[in-house]
């Protein structure tokens, strides 16, 4: 048996080799010149260092770009239909793109971001580089077929532009970690198990952005990491495509030949090792893991796996980061939704919901219905608790609650905050989906804001010299392949049968737990139906504080913004707004294929503000912690008709606080198996609408109705001023779902057929 574990160990210390293995200061990108070799370093002494380092600082900003599709085809004023794809004929394809439309992007618009990025200050103002993928046209032409050469060209154009706009003559200035995505491959969504030739193009394409210990690595399956931040951030390049339903070439994350599975293992071990050092993580990919009642993206295996991996090292990872769906949106992990049954390679369980795929390219129409979808999963969130002392989340002014000492409210709170997972939520994760460069909207920036308090002073990636790998002698290898091991053999030992949930036995304790005189088991029956493959990592220790995702410290996110080109202006095209929405598989935008009259010049290129989480009082974000975005979601669930969306709170109970589940293995069950259900007595307070103030209105109402016979005077608009509330309260809310929706397709649908679609 011991044998055996070695020699799995040592398989996946090569899957992981040079990744986890190299020391501290190994684990980053090397400042590279734009012709892809290392810069000459001069011998540094400690003060040295400490002194370039005083020459940089951090901003506590990054920027997220996403989905360019740059078209090397695409011909100005040519017809946005179908069979046209901005390709030939005669239409209002503008200079920068054709918005609203589904044509990609042409070279004018990708050369116009960069030299705005440049011109503005914003590369001068940002610490590092998210750029998530789909950096090639779609297929789109059967007159113009995609072709490998293709495909690597405009990737190769946009990673050079990247390095060029990025670099201040000696290289690098800031990491910029990339990732691919379904379209920067042929067939589109079809990548096979690594090491393969796209994986091989890629590693030469980036070789200026991922960490030279970490190319084997990426060779084998397309994923790294940097420390953007040495010794304190690192951001996780995921290869989502291995977790991508829609990719024919492989299956799931539960089987140990899966590359899913493999790069899964890879995570789990790297986010174990970043603990270790008492780092945190960013995680960012291409394909989001979205996932509503109905559709997905992701195998359920890999999404299962994911919510899991991030539930049990929430004290690590802060967010996620993805692109692919064009849309504006957040996404919620449930964690009570976790089924590890689902997981195993050797499930045989049934009870599985089967999701469609959600389609490759979303119409309006669709994406609407899918965002509706996830409103319907928000109608069911247990409402957040206040922060502190009775500062509501999401109150960007820190507004207190007067306190009502109705009776059972605290019971209420209590339960309530159980439900969340504790104070601060911990029983959700959170995902940002950020809207494209491509214009099926507008083109779209985002910057984020994070926390630097204490890290003022930090070295930063540029200037964090280290020993250069290539001069490592054999004892230096030596001495790291057998950390690497030993890392792998503790992960694996630590983790023993018991700590495995026994879901069968807990779902059996659940249901009998209030049988205390009932004979205990004499022994532990063996478990059926474990996988032996399936590691579940541990979770913080019990006296660990939440991590930045939940709790504000130094990394936590506290904002961003959001900036479009409003190509409509720019284009210098007349727009004839439609009022409806487009449900056909090919939008030729909001232009129709009208032929311009004239070719007007194009006015001056620029990016502006969209919206900024700080000042806008609709969203009401305090930061961009999770319990943020629950109480964002919660408000938005709510619908503008009484009470019927709340009627269905909550869908599933979480018996205790995840402190208590925390406490061992036993306990994590309660958190993992899902399926749960209400128990009779919660039904009452569940059932009941959380401002339960309304209620007592209604009660009111009905009193002072009664003594409308006595007292006609006052009473009457005592009464409308309690409906108006009432009334405004429910416009509020919906006033904010409709905000969502605007800024999910970019500002560029009419405010009026939003209304349609939400009522």
């Amino acid at each position: 048996m011991a044998a055996s574990v070695f020699v799995f160990a040592a398989a996946l210390w090569q899957l992981c080799h040079g990744v986890m293995s190299a020391p501290a200061p190994d684990q980053n990108q090397q400042p590279l010149s734009l012709h892809g070799t290392p810069p000459s370093i001069a011998p540094t002494t400690p003060e040295k260092t400490q002194a370039q380092a005083q020459a940089r600082k951090l901003h506590g900003r990054f920027l997220h770009v996403t989905d360019f599709h740059p078209d090397e085809f695409y011909k100005v004023h040519s017809s946005t239909a179908a069979d046209r794809a901005c390709h030939s004929g005669s239409g209002p394809a503008g200079t920068y793109g054709a918005e609203t439309s589904d044509c990609d992007a042409p070279i004018a618009l990708v050369d116009a971001t960069f030299d705005w990025i440049k011109d503005s200050g914003l590369r001068d103002e940002i610490d590092f580089v998210i750029w998530t993928g789909d950096s090639a046209r779609h297929d789109s032409d059967e007159d113009v077929p995609r072709s490998t050469s293709q495909v690597l060209g405009t990737n190769r154009l946009l990673a050079d532009k990247f390095a060029e706009t990025f670099s201040d003559g000696k290289g690098l200035s800031v990491p910029v970690i990339p990732t691919f995505g379904n379209n920067d491959i042929l067939p589109h969504n079809v990548l096979m198990p690594g090491p393969n030739k796209w994986l091989a193009h890629y590693a030469d394409i980036w070789r200026k952005f991922i960490p030279e210990e970490q190319h084997h690595s990426f060779e084998f399956g397309g994923w790294f990491y940097v420390e953007v931040i040495p010794n304190k951030l690192a951001v996780f390049s995921l290869n989502t495509l291995y977790f991508f339903d829609r990719n024919a070439a492989v299956d799931d994350c539960a089987q140990p030949s899966e590359p899913g599975f493999k790069h899964m293992e890879w995570l789990r071990v790297q986010l174990q090792y970043m603990r270790e050092r008492g780092m945190k993580a960013i995680l960012m990919g291409h394909v989001p893991p979205a996932r509503t009642d109905s559709k997905t993206l992701w195998d359920e295996t890999c999404w299962q796996k994911y919510t899991l991996w991030l539930q049990q090292y929430r004290d690590v990872v802060i967010t996620g980061l993805y692109g692919h769906m064009n849309i504006d949106h957040f996404l919620l992990l449930d964690t009570k939704e976790i089924n590890i049954k689902s997981v195993g390679a050797e499930s045989e369980d049934d009870t599985t919901t089967v999701r469609e795929n959600l389609d490759d390219e979303l119409s309006i129409q669709s994406a609407t219905d899918y965002l509706e979808e996830l409103r319907d999963g928000w109608a069911r969130l247990p409402k957040p608790e206040l922060r502190g002392d009775g500062v509501e989340a999401g109150s960007g002014k820190g507004k207190k609650k007067k306190k009502k000492g109705k009776k059972g409210k605290k019971g209420k709170k209590d339960k309530n905050k159980k439900k969340l997972g504790g104070e601060w939520a911990e029983r959700y994760n959170l995902a940002f989906v950020s809207p494209s460069i491509v214009p099926n909207y507008f083109p779209t920036l985002r910057v984020f804001d994070y926390n630097i308090t204490g890290l003022e002073n930090a070295v930063t990636w540029a200037d964090y010299t280290t020993k250069n790998p290539s001069t490592m002698d054999a004892s230096d290898v030596e001495s790291e392949e057998t950390a690497a091991a030993e890392l792998e053999l503790r992960d694996l030992h630590d983790v023993s049968d018991d700590d495995l949930p026994d879901f069968e036995a807990e779902k059996s304790k659940k249901k009998h737990k209030k049988g205390k005189g009932k004979k205990g088991r004499k022994g532990k029956k063996p478990k059926k139906g474990k996988d032996p493959n399936l590691v579940v990592p541990k979770p913080p220790a019990k006296s660990s504080p939440p991590g930045p995702a939940y709790s504000p410290q130094p990394l936590t996110l506290t904002g961003y913004k959001q900036y479009f080109a409003n190509l409509t202006h720019i284009n210098h095209l007349i727009a004839k707004q439609t009022n409806n929405l487009e449900t056909e598989k090919w939008r030729e935008g909001k232009h129709g294929d009208k032929k311009p009259k004239t070719k007007p010049k194009p006015r001056k290129f620029k990016f502006e503000v969209e919206y900024s989480t700080y000042d806008d009082k609709l969203y009401n974000l305090t930061d961009l912690t999770v319990k943020s975005f629950v109480d964002l979601a919660y408000r938005m669930g709510q619908t503008a008709k009484g009470k019927s969306a709340q009627l269905t709170l909550p869908g599933g109970d979480i018996s205790n606080d995840l402190d208590d589940i925390d406490a061992n293995a036993q306990e994590l069950v309660e958190l993992v198996q899902g399926g749960s259900s209400l128990d009779e007595s919660d039904d009452i307070d569940d059932m009941v609408d959380s401002d339960s103030d309304d209620s007592d209105s209604k009660k009111s109402d009905s009193d002072d109705s009664i003594e409308a016979e006595k007292k006609k005077k006052g009473k009457k608009g005592k009464k409308d001023k309690k409906k108006k509330k009432k009334k405004n309260k429910a416009k509020k809310l919906n006033k904010t779902w409709l905000h969502f929706l605007k800024h999910a397709f970019v500002s560029t649908i009419d405010e009026e057929e939003l209304k349609k679609q939400s009522s």
